[in-house]
């Protein structure tokens, strides 16, 4: 469940020396999008514990009176990963074998409101009696194997490695975190030769006469000619030539220098937030949050202390 894992995480954010038993208050175990039941928690804390458990799964039903007082069993949900209409053929074909006793009919009543698969039971059949025999024999009830399995660095080299729930949230902390590095780099890198770029321009338009002089009398060097008259490089030079005569002229200088001032106040962010590794940390938080708001939605699968 993403609300419970970013909850997780920013745990390990706020207190680096948190424990299983502190995570497990926000990651419940897994929650499948088909719903249905977990049945205990010692898998669970097992598979966290580890990286390797197992953990059983139940479908939801329940029973549902019909006719001359006589019972149903309607099922609502079914463990993860099976198929449903292998799971009514399954029990099908038990009736048929008499490997199951007590039912009258099996039907798949699902529509776009929901699942909903009506197993009809005889007068004298026990409805408890019967629901327990078809979590014993079919896939209503299943084992589903938990395996956290995640390539993980080591010395240089990725690896495939087993890993627990403390253990792979600090994984992929560092992987976001990294994320955040290269990408600040990046925006730097941009940034600064953005900054550059103005810094040129800021000149040509302090000397637009001039330089417009020297456009229109130089044959080919006007490049040259610029470089060493105002001290600019390859990069400011060519960029001054490569706008229009008329551009050139309707440079605003307050507009240059508030661009150029954003520009250096982000730049001294990203240099800060390079340096910092408690900012990092507060930008990873930040992001994660906003995508647990955006993103996070409630528990699909119960899981029940039994």
């Amino acid at each position: 469940n993403l609300r419970e894992v970013i909850g997780a995480c920013i745990c390990v954010l706020d207190n680096p020396e948190a424990q299983l038993s502190d995570l497990m208050q926000y990651v419940k175990g897994p929650d499948f999008p088909t719903r249905g039941i977990i049945m205990g928690r010692s898998g669970i804390r097992q598979a966290y514990a580890t990286g390797r458990g197992r953990v059983g799964c139940r479908a939801r039903t329940e029973f549902e009176e019909f006719g001359n007082n006589r019972t149903r069993i309607i099922v609502t949900e079914i463990p993860y990963q099976v198929n449903k209409r292998m799971l009514i053929k399954s029990m099908a074909d038990q009736v048929e074998d008499k490997r199951l006793d007590g039912i009258s009919d099996i039907r798949d009543e699902t529509d776009r409101n929901g699942m909903r698969i009506v197993i009809e039971l005889k007068r004298d059949a026990n409805p408890q009696v019967v629901l327990n025999r078809l979590f014993a024999q079919t896939q209503l009830q299943t084992t589903f194997a938990i395996n956290m399995l995640a390539l993980v660095e080591v010395n240089g080299k990725l690896q495939p490695k087993i890993l627990s729930l403390r253990h792979i949230i600090d994984e992929y902390l560092a992987f976001q975190e990294e994320i955040i590095v290269r990408r600040t780099r990046y925006d730097l890198k941009d940034a600064q030769a953005r900054a550059h770029l103005l810094e040129g321009l800021l000149i040509a338009q302090d000397n637009i006469d001039e330089v417009i002089h020297i456009i229109r009398t130089s044959y080919d060097n006007a490049k040259e000619n610029l470089m060493q008259r105002f001290g600019l490089d390859d990069v400011q030079a060519q960029a001054i030539l490569d706008m229009r005569l008329k551009a050139l002229q309707g440079l605003d200088r307050e507009k240059l220098e508030k661009e150029y001032q954003e520009l250096e106040e982000r730049i001294a962010y990203f240099n800060q937030l390079l340096s910092s590794e408690e900012m990092l940390r507060g930008v990873l938080k930040e992001e994660l949050t906003a995508i647990r708001d955006k993103y996070g939605d409630q528990r699909y699968t119960e899981i029940q202390d039994v």
